[in-house]
């Protein structure tokens, strides 16, 4: 199990390592990283309860065995998880993925009879002489010239190669054949055997082709030999790297007849140290993981368990399969960063009622409330009030009319901060949809609110026109509200004007009947004409106090009404022209969140 785990470790610590067998240089950079129908708050907590507690359950790379329904499955996810990327991810960051997808592709339209594997090794670490010896005769120069193999030599056991090696771009004069390979039945069945170049060479060429070999062979034997099985160039460029395609690694310490003694034993203890270490998972105590193996090539002293252990994997006609399964992994890895959100995303409901309140405030829905407010109370003054104070305003409405200047237009500074409040609004909430977001997607989200924030002030201004203002539309029209409309009237309403002309009634009355008293048209008599019109008088104001208390509530009402309808439209404006392209982002993000959950080879189903 420690084996295991060392694989884990290897994913956090060595993350800027290129995951695949391509060399350091030519790797590809890792890029870092509640109801309603349009809930993406609701849709990003889906996909993060969903994906995000896959992947925290996701096995280690490498550590699986794929049937080719899920590698088919797992590579179409990749396919469209590429696909779904390319206008949020640049180029860079998608190539190693469409480079596993295009090798993927590559080998499975090959033979799957076959199963490639290379030697590779350091010079003089007798890989040649191990090539030989599998091979049953001499098919690679061995010798004290360093480097001794300059170019891929392959041995294929078995008839139907030619694709596959065509592939690898090795000619026809570097094709050889083993001693016992025209028998079908002969052991090694369907192995294709390369022998590379030395992986340490002076010559860049025999790196370069080293590289490239590596990157697309099924399998891989490393040959180590007592002097630099340590060698940092080997641990740090190849074996660290490739540390999540243990399954389809061979590790053989070669040259042990060189060793006395117990010393074998010990720097094969080493080996494995420094394997586990790499985060290499060793093929132990029938766990999945690579095979490391003591031999001497020179005398065949261990080469039969090699064979044996080759004859055995060959047979399983799985490597190819393990293979582009560890290279999806690998990918998989290097894309975790973009894709894997550190927290929990979405548009929460507190700030989507923060947005809509700051775009309340730009659009001054609660100033637009007030002045509802007060023209109700106006309105229920003016038509309950007494005729005398009434043309009494009139009068003062009029002189003020004539002496007052024309109306100055908004201040610029209003406009302005009106504008800059949208503008934060737009910005808070593009950032708190942003919030745990991969750096790609949360700039994507962020500039989808941007593009919907274009023409937003104008819009905003255009509701506050049109809403159903009292004041507004009293100075556009002279009616009670912009759309011409009256406001609503009480039950009491009629009553109270009744009541209020009553007065006036008897004031006029009363003042009558005094009035035919002095010219002598009527009989003196004091007392009733002087109650009717102290009645009047004195009523007239009453009937006016009464009417202004129980307006009150109704103008409150109708101001909060006023200020619900012009934040709500706001608000649908906003949603229109923000959130809804914010859930569109999120809800993309979702779409390649569970297709990278795919891609990792975790089941989605039933959950």
């Amino acid at each position: 199990m420690r084996a295991v785990t060392a694989v884990t470790d290897h994913d956090t610590e060595y993350s800027d390592q290129p995951q695949g067998p391509q060399s350091a240089e030519t790797a590809e950079p890792s890029v870092p990283p509640k109801a309603g129908a349009w809930d993406d708050g609701l849709i990003a907590r889906r996909a993060a309860g969903q994906a995000g507690d896959l992947l925290e359950t996701a096995p280690p790379a490498g550590t699986g065995t794929y049937d080719d329904g899920q590698l088919k499955e797992r590579l179409d996810a990749l396919r469209e998880l590429v696909g779904l990327s390319r206008t949020r991810l640049d180029g860079p960051t998608l190539a190693e993925a469409g480079r596993v997808l295009d090798e993927a592709a590559a080998r499975r339209r090959l033979s799957a009879r076959h199963t490639v594997v290379a030697v590779a090794g350091a010079t003089g670490s007798g890989k040649s002489t191990l090539f030989n010896a599998l091979a049953g005769v001499p098919l690679s120069e061995t010798g004290l010239r360093r480097p001794t193999t300059s170019a891929p030599i392959a041995c294929s056991w078995t008839d139907g190669a030619a694709g596959l090696l065509d592939r690898l771009g090795i000619p026809g004069r570097s094709r050889r054949r083993p001693l016992q390979g025209q028998h079908a039945d002969t052991p090694l069945d369907g192995l294709v055997l390369i022998d590379l170049p030395d992986h340490d060479s002076a010559a860049p060429a025999h790196r370069e082709q080293v590289d490239r070999v590596l990157a697309l062979v099924d399998a891989v034997i490393w040959v180590v030999d007592p002097e630099k099985y340590a060698d940092a160039m080997l641990h740090e460029r190849y074996l660290r790297p490739m540390a999540g395609h243990a399954e389809v690694m061979f590790v053989v310490l070669n040259q042990v007849d060189r060793l006395p003694g117990d010393a074998a034993e010990q720097v094969l203890d080493d080996l494995r140290r420094l394997l586990d270490e790499d985060g290499i998972a060793l093929g132990e105590h029938g766990e999945p993981g690579a095979t490391v193996l003591p031999l001497s090539a020179l005398t065949g002293d261990g080469v039969g368990d090699l064979r044996e252990a080759l004859d055995q994997f060959v047979g399983e006609r799985r490597a190819a399969a393990r293979r582009i399964g560890a290279d999806v992994d690998a990918a998989a890895h290097r894309l975790r960063p973009v894709y894997a959100a550190g927290r929990q995303t979405g548009l929460s409901e507190a700030a989507r009622e923060e947005f809509a309140d700051r775009l309340a405030e730009a659009v001054g829905a609660a100033a637009a409330g007030q002045a509802a407010e007060r023209a109700w109370a106006r309105g229920a003054n003016k038509a309950c009030g007494t005729p005398w104070l009434r043309l009494w305003r009139w009068y003062e409405a009029q002189r003020a009319a004539t002496a007052s200047a024309p109306a100055a237009a908004p201040p610029a500074e209003e406009e302005t901060t009106a504008r800059q409040r949208v503008e934060h609004a737009v910005r808070a909430v593009g950032d708190a949809a942003a919030t745990g977001l991969p750096t790609a997607w949360g700039q994507a989200v962020r500039e989808a609110a941007t593009r919907g924030a274009e023409g937003l002030p104008q819009a905003l201004d255009e509701l506050a026109v049109a809403a159903d203002g009292p004041d507004a539309g009293a100075r556009q029209s002279g009616t009670a509200s912009g759309s011409g409309a009256r406001p609503p009237r009480p039950g009491w309403w009629p009553v109270a004007v009744l009541a209020q002309v009553s007065m006036t009634v008897l004031q006029v009355l009363g003042g009558l009947w005094l009035l035919g008293q002095i010219v002598g048209v009527v009989s003196p008599n004091l007392g009733v004409p002087v109650l009717m019109m102290l009645t009047g008088i004195v009523g007239g104001p009453c009937v006016e106090w009464a009417c202004r208390f129980a307006a009150k509530g109704p103008a409150r009402r109708y101001g909060q009404d006023a200020e619900r309808r012009l934040r709500d439209a706001a608000a649908a404006c906003g949603r229109a022209r923000v959130l809804d392209p914010v859930a569109a982002e999120l809800l993309r993000y979702r779409e390649v969140r569970e297709q990278y959950v795919r891609v990792r080879g975790i089941s989605t189903t039933g959950r």
